[in-house]
């Protein structure tokens, strides 16, 4: 049986920190290196949910569905979920995601923050769902 507590709460971090980056725009006693800081808490909550997301969907592939000889990388593991229908969005989406995590893995300049950043709702709902398809569990 899979555990998905830990996708759970990475998860649920990214949705918290992301929502408290859409509301320090507003906040004016934060500085700019608060919010940047903030940003970049983001980035790496991110970069945390993405890759225990992968993990656990390589795991389910291969214990739910039964798929052998599952392989040990992001991408090809995004393909298979597309083709068992596991992905709300498309694979397209999901392959920009994997690309977001790679740019962003050593590198925190704006141009890439910025980027990321960009996505980063989408990447949320998508996660969300495929979180619940996996788990058969409503997101709370």
């Amino acid at each position: 049986m899979i555990d998905y507590d830990k996708l759970q709460k990475s998860l649920k971090h990214l949705e918290l920190q992301f929502e408290n980056l859409q509301r320090a725009k507003d906040r004016s006693e934060l500085t700019d290196i608060d919010r940047e800081g903030i940003a970049e808490s983001v980035i790496q909550r991110f970069e945390t949910c993405y890759d225990t997301l992968w993990k656990t969907l390589k795991r389910y592939l291969s214990e739910e569905t039964g798929l052998a000889d599952t392989p040990n990388s992001p991408k090809p593991i995004l393909k298979l979920a597309g083709q068992n229908n596991l992905l709300s969005g498309s694979v397209e989406q999901w392959l920009q995601y994997a690309d977001a995590r790679v740019s962003t893995a050593h590198d925190y300049s704006g141009e890439k923050v910025g980027e990321c950043l960009a996505i980063m709702a989408s990447f949320i709902s998508d996660a969300i769902d495929l979180y619940q398809t996996m788990s058969g569990q409503s997101w709370k």
